[in-house]
C-alpha cells in the first residue's frame, strides 16, 4: 500500500493531463486531451441523489479558484441523508470525481453514499453487514459511493484506480464505486 500526501496526489493528477494542457504525456487520455481549454477554466459536477432524488448541477471552480457558494450547495446535498447533518467535503474528492467526469465523457454521478454522521456509521458497521469502517472516511467527508448511469461500474472502477489518487472500492452486488481522498489503495473483486 502507498502513500501519498494531497500534494502529490494533486501533481500526480496535473501530470495525467487532467488540469493542464495537453503535452504529449503517453498517460494521457485522448478525451482529456480535447478539453484542456474547457478543464482550465471551469470545473463542473452534476449530481442526483438516490435516497433523496435531489439533483445538481454545478460550477464548483473557476479555473482559478474554488467556489464557495457551489462547495456549500454540494456540500448540503452530499449530507448525511438519515440524520440531516451537513459536512464540509474535501475539495480534492470534486477534482477526483472530476477527473473521472472527463475520462468517461461526462455523465450525472449518482450518489449511494457521503457524508456519514459518526452515528450512522456506527449503525451501519453494526446493521449493515460488513463492509463500513469503525473509521470510514465518509465520516470526514473525503469519501462518496458512487455511480453513473450507461457506465459499468467496473470501468468507472477501472477509471477510477487509473487516475492513482486515494482509495477506490468496487462493490459490484451494490452497483456502485467508493472513492476517497486518503491513501491510494483499492479492495473489491478484481480490484488491483
Amino acid at each position: 500500500m502507498r502513500h501519498s500526501s494531497p500534494a502529490k496526489n494533486l501533481r500526480r493528477l496535473l501530470l495525467k493531463g487532467v488540469f493542464a494542457a495537453p503535452i504529449g504525456l503517453p498517460m494521457m487520455t485522448a478525451r482529456a486531451a480535447q478539453l484542456p481549454a474547457i478543464v482550465a477554466d471551469a470545473r463542473q459536477l452534476s449530481f442526483r441523489h438516490t435516497h433523496t432524488d435531489e439533483r445538481l448541477e454545478v460550477v464548483y471552480h473557476d479555473g482559478r479558484n474554488y467556489l464557495s457558494p457551489a462547495l456549500q450547495r454540494m456540500n448540503w446535498l452530499l449530507r448525511d441523508f438519515r440524520t440531516g447533518e451537513a459536512q464540509a467535503m474535501d475539495p480534492q474528492l470534486f477534482d477526483i470525481l472530476h477527473a473521472l467526469r472527463i475520462n468517461l465523457g461526462g455523465g450525472t454521478f449518482e450518489i449511494i453514499s457521503a457524508y456519514r454522521s459518526p452515528g450512522t456509521n456506527e449503525m451501519l458497521r453494526k446493521t449493515g453487514g460488513g463492509g463500513v469502517a469503525k473509521r470510514s472516511l465518509h465520516m470526514d467527508g473525503r469519501a462518496i459511493d458512487i455511480r453513473i448511469p450507461g457506465v459499468p461500474t467496473h470501468r468507472l472502477r477501472d477509471a477510477a484506480i487509473d487516475l492513482g489518487l486515494g482509495g477506490v472500492g468496487y462493490y459490484p452486488e451494490s452497483d456502485f464505486v467508493h472513492v476517497d481522498t486518503g491513501a491510494v489503495r483499492t479492495w473489491g473483486p478484481n480490484s488491483a
